[in-house]
């Protein structure tokens, strides 16, 4: 039975440094303290548009067209669409809405919005690849056209955030943002405190909360001794061999949802040996996913059978790859290291749950067959910057789904066009947009379960396992919902008491 990873607990007094009381609040003042378990490196939703953790504290402070809420595509910025003909998107604006700072919100906001996402090329770029205008029509209607039918458009807006057109692209503005959301930015020091306060205009009622702060505590200990001690309100992604800490609690509430994350460990298939995929193969043979997933994460993660969370719309269900230590030898054999080879793995410190604790029980197997991995845990501004310019041999990280739906993840990472892993397969390419493209609703299932195979055959990566959402709250906090995103929205939170 494999150990399972315990991380060392930090001393007490570290955790009160980290989290230091503030003021209390003045009386009717709602303050709520969140400890997320990666901290936003910047608030530049456009630069850093697939950070979790950039997307989780945006959403308080600026909004998209659309929003998924049960499933379900559903109004926010915009409130009616249509598709006059299959290549045109007409949206109809909400009216009477402002920024935080009064100025009206119009289609020209939208569109500059856009268009600064587009021109930053970040990670989300390739969902928009078929659009060929995103225009105003007037101060209340957005017109969209496609070179081709996209199924797509939808949930994709759902992760453009709006900003308004006349500050977007001014010198320091995500420093400080405007947006027309619930809450305003009163200060932002990347890596220590993010503090909010309630927008008392905004046009879907002030929140109760006067109050928001996102406090970055590094060390798993160090949050959960903060929640115990009332420092700190509410945490998600608990690690689960620490679960235990957070349960039993009358002060505490803990729960579990579905999610829509997952890990995965890429190759970068530009480099040897990771260019030929019978090595590829064998690495994955080479792990007992079964056993590592049993034993670090219990009933928190179960084996992944797709290249992305079973949960997700259009995910397909693949059967995992065997453990079988015997043919990964073979293939490594056929592929001409019959004595194994020295390679490395990346990952960002504080990545995902038990990350560290996977990484070593990975490298443990790999050694069983002769290969050698030097494990490079990283801060997270350096993972990002090393990872965004390929400068790695394998790279390990937690992944969600934003939109929930299968083209966020399979047609943005994974078309050749996207150069995130050095592995590029026109026959995919095309699977992964007739996907995109297609407003047929049955069809693009069937076109993703062969592009999920065709992934999986090719070992562009290794998915060890799909993960649940957990979180705890103190029992001061109502209404704070997890969606399977794994992005909390506190605009309807309430606190009360101490």
């Amino acid at each position: 039975m494999r150990k399972r990873f315990v991380a060392a607990l930090a001393v007490v007094t570290l955790a009160a440094a980290a989290c230091s009381p503030a003021s209390e609040p003045s009386s009717g003042e709602q303050v709520l303290r969140y400890a997320p378990a990666m901290f936003p490196v910047s608030l530049d939703t456009h630069k850093y548009a697939g950070e979790e953790a950039v997307q989780t504290a945006i959403q308080q402070i600026m909004e998209p067209l659309v929003r998924v809420d049960g499933g379900k595509i559903v109004p926010v910025l915009a409130t009616a669409w249509e598709n006059p003909d299959p290549t045109t998107w007409v949206f109809k604006l909400r009216t009477g809405v402002k920024f935080s700072d009064g100025t009206p919100f119009t289609a020209k906001d939208v569109v500059a919005s856009y268009e600064r996402h587009k021109k930053l090329d970040g990670p989300l770029v390739p969902l928009y690849s078929t659009v060929t205008s995103f225009v105003a029509t007037d101060d209340q209607t957005v017109t969209v056209k496609t070179s081709k039918p996209l199924g797509t458009l939808l949930s994709s807006l759902t992760l453009l955030f709006i900003g308004p057109a006349d500050k977007i692209n001014t010198d320091g503005f995500f420093n400080k943002p405007i947006g027309t959301g619930p809450f305003t930015v009163e200060s932002f020091k990347p890596d220590e405190k993010l503090e909010l306060a309630a927008n008392p205009t905004y046009w879907d009622g002030a929140p109760k909360l006067t109050k928001l702060e996102f406090v970055n505590i590094p060390e798993v200990a160090g949050r959960i001794t903060g929640l115990e001690n009332g420092e700190v309100d509410v945490l998600t992604q608990i690690p689960p061999d620490q679960v235990g800490s957070v349960k039993g609690s009358d002060a505490i509430t803990y729960s579990t949802t579905p999610s829509w994350t997952y890990y995965f460990d890429w190759f970068n298939s530009n480099r040897k040996p990771f260019n030929d995929k019978r090595v590829r193969q064998a690495m994955w043979h080479a792990l007992n996913l079964e056993g590592t997933v049993k034993d670090l994460f219990g009933e928190l993660a179960s084996v992944a059978q797709a290249p992305l969370a079973q949960g997700v719309i259009g995910a397909p269900k693949l059967s995992p790859y065997a453990y079988d230590p015997a043919k990964a030898k073979q293939l490594l054999t056929e592929a001409g290291y019959p004595n194994g080879f020295t390679t490395s793995m990346q990952w960002p410190l504080e990545g995902g749950p038990n990350i560290r604790a996977l990484a070593q029980a990975m490298i443990s197997d790999w050694a069983k067959i002769g290969v050698t991995v030097k494990p490079l845990e990283k801060e997270r501004a350096q993972w990002l910057e090393d990872f965004g310019k390929l400068n790695w041999d394998m790279n390990l990280q937690t992944n969600v789904t934003g939109t929930g739906d299968a083209d966020y993840t399979l047609a943005r990472l994974y078309v050749c066009t996207a150069k995130r892993n050095g592995y590029c397969n026109p026959a995919l390419d095309k699977l992964l947009l007739d996907a995109r493209s297609s407003v047929d609703q049955a069809a693009r299932p069937k076109l993703y379960q062969q592009a999920g195979q065709t992934i999986w055959d090719d070992a562009v990566g290794i998915f060890p396992a799909d993960l649940a959402s957990n979180a705890a709250v103190r029992s001061r906090v109502k209404d704070f919902v997890m969606p399977p995103s794994g992005r909390p929205l506190f605009a309807k939170v309430t606190v009360s008491g101490s």
